[in-house]
């Protein structure tokens, strides 16, 4: 009797099916410009950026999808099978650090990105505050933009301001410079200077500040008594004038008239 070779050669043919395709699933990647992992792409304001994304290994056609951050990027049909182009034109400085993401249509998994690495000299902006009464606090708010971070400095009245602890305050983030007067004095008025500097230059921007001057401070008590003491002396000087006044009053009533009938 022929031996029973049937069972165990069904089995091993259905384990190396199992096994390729598992092997060919597991293969199947992406890349976008011929990376094969998560990168930075470093760029310029005003230029344009080429963006690839193919798949590799793949053994049957891969839709594939783009992100920008998380919002999905419409692709034209021709453009999503197994390879697929977006282009970023013109590069901006607000693009710096958005994401692109490349992903697999069926499996969201298997993916790619590219953070947009944008450099670019300082920028600044800020407005002038309004004047400022003494003794009451002021903030200077200096917007900055920089890619790579800038260096933070304030002058005043074309000098390096000598910071007061008790006086002032300064705070930084990554897109805000601020400087707060605590107080304000006739000689903080001035020119405030912000400075930024990096490797790819420097921006400066004043701010005017302008400080009122304090009013004299009258007591409230001392006026309200003062005001008492006049109104007191004017009814005084009006009774001991009364007999005069109604005396005036009479002699006027008396006297004859003179207009002719």
């Amino acid at each position: 009797m022929a031996p029973k070779v049937i069972p165990g050669f069904l089995f091993g043919t259905s384990l190396l099916i199992i096994m390729l395709l598992s092997y060919t699933g597991a293969d199947v990647g992406l890349t976008i410009n011929a990376n094969t992992a998560n990168y930075k792409l470093q760029t310029r304001p005003g230029l344009t950026q080429s963006l690839w994304c193919a798949v590799q290994n793949h053994s049957k056609e891969e839709e594939l999808l783009w992100l920008r951050q998380d919002g999905t990027v419409d692709l034209k049909d021709g453009n999503r099978v197994n390879a697929s182009n977006i282009c970023i034109s013109p590069i901006s400085m607000d693009d710096n650090g958005v994401s692109f993401t490349c992903k697999l249509a069926r499996d969201g998994s298997i993916q790619i990105s590219v953070v947009l690495d944008v450099i670019f000299p300082p920028t600044l902006s800020g407005e002038d505050p309004s004047s400022v009464p003494e003794e009451n606090d002021v903030t200077l708010s200096c917007h900055v933009k920089a890619n790579p971070p800038a260096q933070m400095v304030w002058y005043k009245d074309n000098s390096t301001l000598v910071l007061e602890p008790d006086r002032h305050q300064v705070s930084q983030t990554s897109d805000l410079f601020q400087l707060k007067i605590e107080k304000v004095e006739g000689s903080d008025g001035g020119v405030y200077t912000c400075e930024a500097k990096s490797a790819m230059g420097t921006a400066k921007t004043d701010f005017h500040l302008t400080v009122e001057a304090g009013r004299l401070a009258f007591p409230l008590e001392a006026v309200i008594a003062a005001a008492v003491v006049v109104a007191l002396t004017i009814l005084f000087a009006i009774v001991a004038r009364r007999k005069a006044i109604l005396k005036c009053f009479r002699k006027a009533n008396e006297s004859p008239s003179n207009t002719a009938l």
